[in-house]
């Protein structure tokens, strides 16, 4: 993890940020600095104390990842440009539940968690929009157990490649057959045929360490409504920070 210490980064790239009042965004961005994160690294392991909150930028988009038996992780929240890793936290240092790691590298900013806590004392609408926020997280969170247990593997890959497209906002997705697959919570075997009939279908194509959406509009039609009804709670809670400028 490279580390930058200067003051006073744009925040105008993540849209939970770009959402506020400059009054109330001067609160948090005085006391953020920027890191650059890689693909892999990890932000919060269980158990650890949330210490910080991370804003991706741009295209750096990262995930919660529920472990279970057998050195298996599940996704179960994406993170990308509209959002944050920690900001639910409220009220002290609270330890990790899940484990939080970057899926595509790039800027975040970080903000002690004493100095967001100190940020929403002082403006109620920064209290306010991360509330709001939190409800979203949950949304996504109960949205993402109802998909595992009803929708298809076919479904469930093309929306999670829809998610992470309008996320990063690019078609060429950092990531291996085998990380699918294990985001999923599936074998490599049923990744790989979901992968092929897509590939069968010019829907995308897989390069070395990446996968490249050819098609968006034809892998959303191959996709469950899982998006569709996160994207409308996050309108309905949040307006446009959903998928918000440049989406």
């Amino acid at each position: 993890m490279k580390q930058m210490t200067a003051p006073y980064p744009t925040v105008q790239s993540n849209n939970l940020l770009a959402f506020l009042q400059p009054a109330d965004l001067a609160l948090i961005e005085h006391h953020c600095h920027e890191c650059h994160l890689l693909n892999g690294d990890v932000i919060y392991r269980p158990g650890d104390n949330v210490e910080h909150c991370f804003f991706p930028t741009g295209s750096a988009m990262s995930a919660y990842l529920v472990e279970i038996e057998d050195g298996i992780s599940v996704e179960t929240v994406l993170v990308g440009r509209e959002g944050a890793l920690g900001g639910v936290v409220s009220h002290g240092m609270l330890p990790a539940y899940a484990r939080a790691a970057v899926l595509q590298e790039g800027r975040f900013l970080r903000i002690a968690m004493r100095d967001l806590e100190e940020a929403k004392r002082r403006s109620p609408a920064i209290a306010n929009l991360f509330a709001r926020y939190a409800d979203c997280v949950m949304a996504q969170v109960f949205q993402s157990i109802a998909c595992n247990a009803v929708h298809t593997i076919e479904q469930r890959a093309a929306k999670w490649l829809c998610a992470a497209v309008d996320r990063i906002g690019r078609n060429s997705v950092t990531m291996t057959q085998e990380q699918l697959a294990s985001m999923m919570g599936i074998g490599r075997s049923y990744a790989s045929r979901v992968l092929q009939r897509f590939k069968h279908d010019k829907l995308l194509r897989t390069r070395r360490g990446s996968i490249e959406v050819l098609d968006l509009a034809g892998l959303r039609r191959r996709a469950c409504t899982c998006n569709e009804r996160v994207d409308a709670h996050f309108h309905a809670v949040l307006g446009e920070i959903y998928l918000g400028p440049g989406s």
